[in-house]
């Protein structure tokens, strides 16, 4: 109701619609947990790149936790669409759409993906797959 309100109204603004749970100042335990433990930090983002003060890092004293420096994840995360039939980065951006990349339905699937928009279940790349399987199928 309120979505339609704010389109109807040409507003944008974000509603607290669990007043009787959340309150304004959020859940300040937690708030305080998460500023001793991590830091904002300059991050890669699959398919868009880096990214200025996007992130969060864990703190010095909790490095001996980071999964990534213990090697413990295969490959960096942002590693997987370093490859120049996939265009995630332009489809996360609406320039392009998922069927107009190369490597859709191909080399990327939702079972082998190559981006993020095809790792989601709810990711543009993924959501297209589906629909176009099922088009495929009705034909």
């Amino acid at each position: 109701h309120s979505c339609i309100q704010q389109l109807e109204s040409g507003q944008a603004e974000v509603v607290n619609q669990y007043q009787r749970s959340v309150r304004k100042p959020g859940n300040i335990p937690a708030q305080d947990l998460i500023q001793e433990i991590f830091e904002v930090v300059d991050q890669s983002w699959r398919g868009l790149g880096p990214i200025p003060n996007s992130g969060l890092g864990l703190r010095p004293a909790y490095t001996i936790h980071d999964a990534q420096k213990k090697g413990l994840l295969p490959t960096p995360l942002q590693a997987a669409c370093n490859t120049t039939d996939c265009i995630s980065g332009l489809i996360l951006q609406g320039i392009h759409k998922p069927h107009d990349c190369p490597a859709f339905g191909t080399k990327c699937t939702p079972d082998q993906p190559l981006g993020a928009p095809m790792v989601s279940s709810e990711g543009a790349c993924a959501a297209y797959y589906r629909y176009r399987q099922r088009v495929a199928i009705a034909s």
